[in-house]
């Protein structure tokens, strides 16, 4: 029982609770997700818009579908043993699609899902022709998750994100945190907050529940803060969405032109070949394989 495994909500809870800002950077696939345990950090969440580019190559506009996300989650869940909170755009649906959505989070193994208020297809944070559906629609579906949580026994975590800022008014955002709060949300988000007293306003909302920041690379809305100033400002979690897919689009580009000239990629721009069957679980399989070894040339 001593090495059972902390289920991935608790953990995710634990996290929370404790002092300080918490980094989580977006992952897309298993081997992303890996990389992030690697590094030290303690969550990490998934991005749409980087299962969207790397598996479809196409926008996140609402084109991949819950299935999709699904089972690259489950993916992504098995490999790592730090909590993973998921994006679940929209939940796919009307309140009943969210309540299933949830239940396949909650069974696909995330700590934690993230649900945005903007009405179907939905478009990306920070790019143009976000629309939300009505106040009413977006509390109620908040209300679908915290009954789907229940149902399912579960104590995942519920990001509740509203892109009513972008779409309707800072005020209708605020406005909506407060409802999302008092609906059972246990983390809050507005996308693309425009500048520190934007996002000021939004800590002083529903005090008592944590707010989560999004550092979009690169160039987005929202102003860049490091964790201190983050802290300062009243932020308790904080997602960096394009990172890792921003870097392995330059270097796969950078690798290409490199093999197009008739090279390879330069020494220092890729790991050694040991280092990736490192990286990738080679030694640990061996290991495994060398306690069922047995004596093939044994006659029966």
């Amino acid at each position: 029982m001593a090495n059972q495994r902390e289920e991935p909500a608790k953990a995710l809870r634990r996290i929370i609770e404790s002092p300080g800002v918490h980094q989580g950077p977006a992952c897309f696939d298993a081997l992303s997700a890996k990389l992030i345990e690697s590094a030290g950090f303690q969550y990490c969440i998934t991005s749409g818009f980087s299962i969207s580019a790397s598996h479809l190559a196409l926008p996140d506009a609402g084109l991949i579908s819950y299935g999709e996300i699904i089972d690259q989650g489950r993916l992504i869940t098995q490999a790592v043993s730090i909590p993973v909170i998921g994006d679940a755009d929209n939940g796919y649906g009307n309140a009943m699609n969210l309540k299933r959505t949830v239940k396949g989070f909650i069974a696909a193994g995330f700590a934690g899902i993230l649900l945005e208020d903007q009405i179907s297809p939905k478009a990306c944070g920070h790019t143009r022709g976000r629309k939300v559906v009505s106040r009413e629609e977006a509390v109620m579906k908040i209300k679908a998750a915290v009954d789907a949580r229940k149902e399912s026994g579960s104590d995942i975590v519920i990001v509740a994100r509203t892109d009513a800022r972008q779409a309707v008014s800072l005020d209708e955002a605020l406005v909506r945190c407060r409802a999302f709060a008092d609906a059972g949300a246990d983390v809050l988000f507005i996308d693309a907050l425009a500048s520190v007293d934007e996002m000021k306003a939004l800590c002083q909302v529903s005090p008592n529940v944590p707010k989560l920041a999004n550092m979009l690379e690169g160039g987005g809305k929202t102003p860049i803060l490091n964790t201190q100033q983050l802290e300062q400002v009243g932020y308790k979690l904080v997602v960096y969405p394009l990172s890792l897919i921003g870097v392995s689009i330059k270097a796969m580009q950078d690798a290409l032109t490199a093999i197009r000239g008739g090279g390879i990629p330069p020494p220092g721009s890729m790991p050694s070949f040991e280092e990736i069957k490192d990286i990738v679980g080679f030694n640990s399989y061996y290991e495994e394989e060398d306690r069922y070894a047995t004596n093939t040339n044994q006659q029966l």
